[in-house]
């Protein structure tokens, strides 16, 4: 397979989230065949939907991979997991958060596999640090597919 560009999303709002989404953009650096392009700045944001937390700190990564889409999703929630990473509610607090927005120009919809991302093209929170790090991105099918559900369980 050749290599792909995605952009994966990354936000916390617990256990100093800015060290948390920093150390996620390491740990994206090092997973296999997978080659960290560029960093966006840290962004603070106000929770969406579940209001009674924390701001979010939020980002964006711009990767080059050679990883199938379910292998990258793979990779992302064992990061997840080595931050503590608890899914008890939608939209609720977390260590960290990472979120496959777009990959290449695929459009996938799987259980547990949705790309692009299906509200990205929503939310200021995820455009800004994505057009920071992929100023030209184009969305596939973004404004067809404004529909519930997250990018994995």
């Amino acid at each position: 397979m050749s290599a792909v560009r995605a952009a994966i999303a990354l936000g916390s709002n617990l256990d100093d989230p800015e060290a948390q989404v920093r150390r996620g953009f390491d740990e994206i650096a090092s997973v296999e065949r997978t080659r960290l392009l560029a960093r966006s700045r840290l962004y603070r944001t106000a929770p969406v939907g579940y209001a009674d937390q924390p701001d979010f700190v939020n980002a964006c990564a711009l990767v080059e991979t050679s990883l199938p889409p379910r292998a990258l999703l793979d990779a992302l929630l064992a990061i997840e997991q080595r931050h503590g990473r608890v899914r008890e509610m939608r939209n609720g607090p977390r260590t960290l958060d990472l979120d496959i927005i777009v990959y290449g120009d695929r459009v996938i919809d799987e259980p547990g596999l949705i790309i692009p991302h299906p509200r990205a093209h929503e939310r200021a929170f995820v455009m800004q640090p994505l057009l920071e790090v992929w100023p030209d991105v184009v969305i596939p099918d973004a404004r067809a597919r404004s529909g519930p559900g997250p990018n994995h369980p």
